[in-house]
């Protein structure tokens, strides 16, 4: 290994262009979004330790404020110290035993990831298909489940990769009544789509910080009801991962505040602003913005001759959009000139869409009126219509 570096090495390792420096972008993408300045500050603050006890009242004050926005009553609200990933992956560890029956619903890249972590863990895991941009029938996942019981069901309520929204109603009660639970993915929506976490009885659901949150990436909020807490601790296998076991990690967050590893502080102080931002605009007013700029967008599209993916506009998620890339158009051009152009980051379809649509997000701080006018004008332009 070289310990020694020349001062040409070094220029080209660490050059003369501080983070900071790096050019403004406008986050129109499926995340992250953007971030209010005052989170942006929050993340600033002097650093304290993760017992110090201001963050102590910090951390209590952050989990009401995530009883919030799930619109839950649960004591286990907590923020997972990693990205929207491993909450994904805390709901599933903490979960499912090896052995366990599990049925995953899949119609995009993230119902995929699910069951591909609940077959890491050691579930016996089945899968429901629909084409990449349609959603289940009630029906549908109560007839899998009759046919195969499942002790845990998964499912993507805004599938990140599709636009796709998952109706929620009901969906619990079928699970409950067959000896399962309901594990719900809100990456993508939640605070900016109603979720309703005690209202729709939901088992575990989790989300990211970086998508309606406009929260940097790095937290990834979670809450568990009673059954899946009673389910948790009556486990006859140890969960298979150590940093992500919530019996353990609840002793963090709960009144013995027994140390597990140690938190990102700055990151939670920025979740406690960005959490704060939500409660000072009320939920009902976010819902009502991120629906009233994604119409606005998706009348846009439609006057520019663009369609979205989702076709009926019941089951899109307001907080992103799939558009189909028209013929004879090279979408990566398109993004590219968007970006160099404009400062306007947008992304591309992920697995069987890659290549067919850009996706688009409204989320959080980005849902705005002047960002979607300003979208849809670029687009105009870039391809002259």
């Amino acid at each position: 290994m070289l310990t020694h570096r020349s001062a040409d090495q070094l220029s080209r390792i660490a050059p003369d262009v501080p983070a900071h420096s790096m050019s403004p972008r406008i986050l129109l993408g499926p995340g992250p979004s953007l971030v209010h300045p005052r989170v942006l500050a929050a993340m600033s603050a002097p650093l304290i330790g993760h017992l110090d006890p201001e963050f102590l009242s910090l951390m209590d004050r952050t989990q009401e404020l995530l009883r919030y926005v799930f619109e839950t009553e649960n004591r286990l609200a907590i923020p997972i110290s990693g990205t929207g990933s491993a909450a994904m992956e805390a709901a599933i560890a903490n979960t499912v035993e090896p052995g366990d029956p599990v049925l995953v619903c899949v119609n995009g890249a993230f119902g995929g990831r699910l069951a591909e972590m609940g077959r890491r863990h050691g579930g016996d895991v089945a899968t429901i298909s629909r084409p990449w941009g349609q959603v289940f029938d009630p029906d549908e996942i109560a007839a899998e489940l009759d046919r195969r019981p499942a002790k845990v069901v998964g499912i993507v309520h805004a599938e990140t990769s599709t636009g796709a929204l998952q109706p929620l109603d009901g969906l619990a009660g079928l699970v409950h009544d067959r000896g399962g639970l309901l594990i719900v993915d809100a990456v993508t929506s939640l605070s900016g789509i109603p979720v309703g976490v005690d209202a729709r009885d939901i088992d575990v659901c989790y989300a990211g910080t970086q998508k309606c949150l406009s929260c940097p990436p790095g937290l990834g909020p979670i809450t568990l009801g009673a059954r899946a807490v009673e389910r948790l601790h009556a486990r006859t296998a140890p969960v298979r991962s150590w940093y992500l076991d919530l019996t353990m990690v609840e002793r963090y967050w709960g009144p013995e505040r027994t140390y597990h590893h140690t938190a990102p502080v700055s990151m939670n102080f920025a979740l406690f602003e960005a959490l704060r931002l939500v409660a000072e605009e009320g939920l009902e007013a976010r819902w009502a913005r991120h629906r009233a700029n994604a119409e606005l967008f998706w009348a846009g599209l439609e006057e520019l001759g663009l369609e979205p993916h989702v076709t009926d506009p019941a089951h899109r998620a307001p907080s992103l959009t799939t558009v189909r890339v028209p013929d004879g158009v090279d979408e990566a051009t398109v993004r590219g000139r968007l970006l160099q152009e404009y400062g306007i980051e947008i992304a591309g379809g992920l697995g069987e869409l890659k290549g067919r649509v850009w996706r688009v997000g409204l989320m959080g701080h980005s849902s705005s009126e002047a960002h979607v006018v300003l979208l849809l004008a670029a687009l105009r332009r870039i391809l002259g219509r």
